[in-house]
């Protein structure tokens, strides 16, 4: 007569286990000095934004056209009420990097937002029904990729207009297809796995499997995206401002300074240079962070 073992019903967690695992994924991420170093300029660019009256040192759109185009302050020429130089208009270069801080990261997350809600909405449903929803939604991504997003953007801001939240929604809503195949892709290989499987077997709803073991799983990908799509919306925007249909001329951006200086690159590189180097730290930061924010929603990152 064989025996089979009775199974061992597994201890369960102890109550500061999710507490432990939270603090070495924190510890972790602390660990990362680039993530850290990337966090820190957020935090800078962040203050900048919110403080920009309080830190520009002259109005981004006063005009001396006596004082256009000078060279930063530690050139010949420069001046050291214009640290960074002027623009074509006398306008003071510090001043617009500062205050072209607000705009650009609201662009570029309220872009990329809005074009993560709906794609992830999309992407769940189509991986996880599959079946008729999934053929149309997945034909309607098929379909908006079929034409150039600057084409559609141009077409959705001619229609609506211009302004800062139109291009806001124009990004966002040109911009949800890659969240869409890539949490579709991510559902659909994990509707068959047990943990789903058993959930539907307790009776437990649609909603409730999406919500509760689908999204968590899918919000790693979703942060590597989010944050290349900042740095994508931030550029676009300066595409649209310089075909005139983006944020009025009035309202500074990285992009528009970037547009206005391309002409000058020959002659005067501060006007384009700073912004742009404003606009690959910010991509750099923001990239970096993402990488780091995935680590830590990954327990596989962490585990020993």
């Amino acid at each position: 007569m064989t025996l089979t073992p009775t199974p061992v019903p597994a201890a369960p967690a102890a109550p500061g286990a999710t507490r432990g695992r939270r603090s070495t994924a924190l510890s972790g991420l602390l660990r990362n000095r680039l993530a850290v170093a990337a966090l820190v300029v957020l935090a800078v660019l962040l203050v900048a934004a919110v403080f920009a009256p309080l830190l520009a040192p002259a109005d981004p759109n006063a005009q001396d056209l006596l004082m256009r185009l000078r060279p930063p302050a530690w050139q010949h020429g420069g001046s050291g009420a214009h640290l960074l130089g002027t623009d074509q208009l006398g306008r003071d270069m510090l001043s617009r990097v500062v205050y072209g801080t607000r705009v650009s990261l609201l662009v570029g997350a309220g872009a990329a937002l809005l074009a993560g809600v709906i794609g992830t909405v999309v992407g769940l449903a189509a991986g996880y029904f599959g079946g008729w929803p999934d053929r149309v939604l997945m034909r309607l991504a098929d379909v908006q990729l079929a034409f150039p997003s600057i084409l559609l953007a141009l077409a959705i801001v001619g229609f609506f207009g211009s302004g800062l939240w139109y291009v806001i929604l124009v990004l966002g809503i040109t911009g949800w297809v890659s969240y869409a195949r890539v949490v579709r892709a991510e559902v659909m290989s994990l509707r068959s796995r047990d943990f789903v499987t058993e959930a539907r077997a307790i009776g437990v709803t649609d909603v409730a499997i999406i919500r509760r073991h689908l999204l968590p799983n899918v919000m790693a990908p979703l942060a590597t995206i989010g944050t290349l799509h900042i740095a994508a919306a931030i550029v676009a925007e300066a595409s649209l401002s310089y075909l005139g249909l983006g944020v009025p001329k009035e309202t500074v951006t990285w992009g528009s300074m970037l547009a206005d200086g391309q002409l000058y690159l020959g002659t005067s590189w501060w006007v384009a240079v700073f912004p742009g180097i404003a606009l690959m730290l910010t991509s750099l930061a923001v990239n970096i962070t993402g990488d780091a924010l995935r680590d830590v929603a990954d327990p596989k990152a962490y585990r020993r």
